[in-house]
């Protein structure tokens, strides 16, 4: 009767362990949390300013450009000195570039007729324009695979990505049109100028501090190891979260059920990979 208290003694100990653990862990993600939002805001300022640094790098090069074409011209027009028209000076030159031509062997001059490559059909799946994050996010992820999967031009990405939309979403584009016609705006030519109004009409601005939040409590509890580990990789992708593999572990440990976490934290592994599949079969095991 004695050896009780001494028993008691050392559960109570182990519950406070266990308990300063998953407080410290608490502690641990909330300052991850908070270096994640710091991250994203400088993330976000960055990409900002890189897109007004590719802006102003290409309106240079357009003047560089025509500055070359404004010099041609004149070295042209010195240097015929009113001897020779500019329609002759044309004669010549592409005179002596056919003759080049049939200077050249047969199966050359054949493989040079169309030299423009056949564009390549490619269907989009359609896009409803619901108000629906996740829909849209997939959407346009999808869209982009299909792009960079047949090399699609730029000038072809958003006549193709405007007519894969139906119901609301092409009247939403019409009406954007029509407002940039009458307001005699630039109509929107590239991918990239598309994606950032597709994004504003369909993400509101508290998406990402919702899904950080989501992210902070995620935890395990009825999911399997397989099913809450692509919960944790998705919505870190859907937040744009780049981190150390050490962090990644750390906040992955952090939502496991107790009964899985208390059996594996202390055991070996090399990564993440490892560490999920030490805990499918500590959960097969159960």
């Amino acid at each position: 009767m004695a050896s009780q208290p001494s028993l008691h003694s050392a559960s109570d100990y182990e519950d406070s362990i266990h308990s300063l653990k998953h407080v410290s862990q608490q502690l641990k993600s909330l300052e991850l949390w908070r270096q994640q939002e710091a991250i994203y805001k400088v993330k976000d300022q960055l990409e900002r300013d890189g897109q007004i640094a590719l802006l102003e790098e290409q309106i240079k090069a357009l003047k560089k450009r025509d500055e070359k074409i404004q010099n041609k011209l004149k070295s042209r027009s010195n240097s015929s000195k009113g001897s020779r028209s500019g329609a002759s000076i044309y004669g010549e030159e592409e005179g002596l570039r056919l003759g080049e031509y049939y200077q050249q062997p047969s199966h050359i001059r054949r493989q040079r007729k169309d030299p423009t490559p056949r564009e390549v059909k490619v269907d989009l799946p359609h896009f409803q324009g619901k108000d629906d994050v996740e829909a849209y996010l997939d959407w346009e992820m999808k869209v982009e695979q299909l792009f960079a999967c047949h090399q699609v031009s730029e000038e072809r990405k958003v006549p193709l990505a405007t007519l894969s939309f139906q119901g609301y979403a092409m009247y939403w584009w019409t009406s954007i049109v029509q407002e940039r016609l009458r307001s005699n705006g630039c109509s929107i030519e590239y991918w990239n100028d598309l994606k950032s109004a597709l994004r504003r009409r369909h993400i509101p601005s508290y998406y990402n501090t919702e899904l950080m939040n989501k992210l902070q409590r995620l935890q395990q509890r009825n999911m399997s190891v397989e099913e809450y580990r692509q919960k944790m990789e998705l919505l870190m992708m859907r937040a744009g979260i780049i981190e150390e593999e050490s962090i990644t572990i750390s906040r992955f440990l952090s939502g496991l059920n107790l009964d899985i976490r208390d059996r594996v934290e202390l055991l070996p592994y090399q990564d993440l990979n490892d560490l999920v599949q030490i805990c499918i079969k500590v959960e097969q095991q159960n």
